[in-house]
């Protein structure tokens, strides 16, 4: 079985990885989880994790690891067997009104990390995270804040100017020439179905897998119908 790197999102780590590694590694693949530590780029992150990874290697991105992903492209397509970009973005901060609202929406959630602390801010980032009904899920929640809780501030507000930097990625799907997959939340409402469309777009017979009564915290949310995606994606196919 060939090796898999994973690529977390905002102030995420292992743990937004754990039903899908346990699956997979139960099946016989090698995983791995990539800590970005205080890097505060896209490319820094992508360097990091091609030090890290085996020569070759399936790679799947969430969220801020999906865009990741697509600067581990940009600086070695070669090394990358197979690519999976979930609940992600491929365009830079918007620009006029659009991007500066963005970029106040999350410097607001640095302030509120530094007065209040990384899990009351993550009660807050949370809401438009996972679907309404989710927030009544305790240990779901819990797992959440507590994955938050273990950043730190500094590694947040490193990880949201990596954001607010973001290069337009649109080159790099173009040029994807490995079998490429896309999955998104149903409901995810930071990057929606359609995003996920357009991106789809730009990559030659690349397929979309929508994850039924999700948010953009797909793996999860959902983690059974997120690990048969993989799985069906990532085992070999007669012919």
């Amino acid at each position: 079985m060939s090796a898999i790197v994973f690529l977390p999102g905002l102030i995420c780590d292992q743990a937004v990885w754990e039903d899908q590694v346990k699956e997979l590694l139960h099946r016989g693949f090698e995983c791995q989880v990539i800590d970005y530590g205080n890097a505060d780029s896209l490319t820094e992150m992508a360097y990091i994790a091609l030090e890290q990874a085996p020569e070759s290697f399936a790679l799947v991105g969430h969220s801020m690891g999906g865009r990741v992903a697509m600067e581990v492209a940009r600086q070695a397509p070669q090394r990358i067997t197979q690519l999976v970009l979930m609940d992600t973005g491929y365009l830079p901060l918007a620009p006029g009104s659009a991007g500066e609202k963005e970029r106040a929406g999350r410097m607001a959630l640095i302030e509120k990390a530094r007065q209040q602390g990384m899990r009351i801010m993550g009660q807050e980032w949370m809401q438009g995270m996972v679907l309404p009904q989710h927030l009544k899920d305790e240990p779901l929640c819990n797992a959440i804040l507590n994955m938050i809780e273990r950043k730190t501030v500094a590694q947040f507000e490193a990880q949201q100017t990596a954001l607010l930097t973001r290069p337009d990625a649109t080159d790099v799907l173009r040029s994807l020439n490995c079998p490429t997959l896309f999955i998104c939340g149903s409901d995810d409402l930071w990057s929606p179905v359609s995003q996920h469309e357009a991106m789809s777009e730009q990559v030659a017979d690349s397929i979309i897998e929508v994850i039924a009564h999700s948010g953009h915290m797909c793996t999860m949310e959902q983690p059974q119908a997120v690990n048969q995606a993989l799985i069906h994606w990532l085992q070999p196919h007669p012919g």
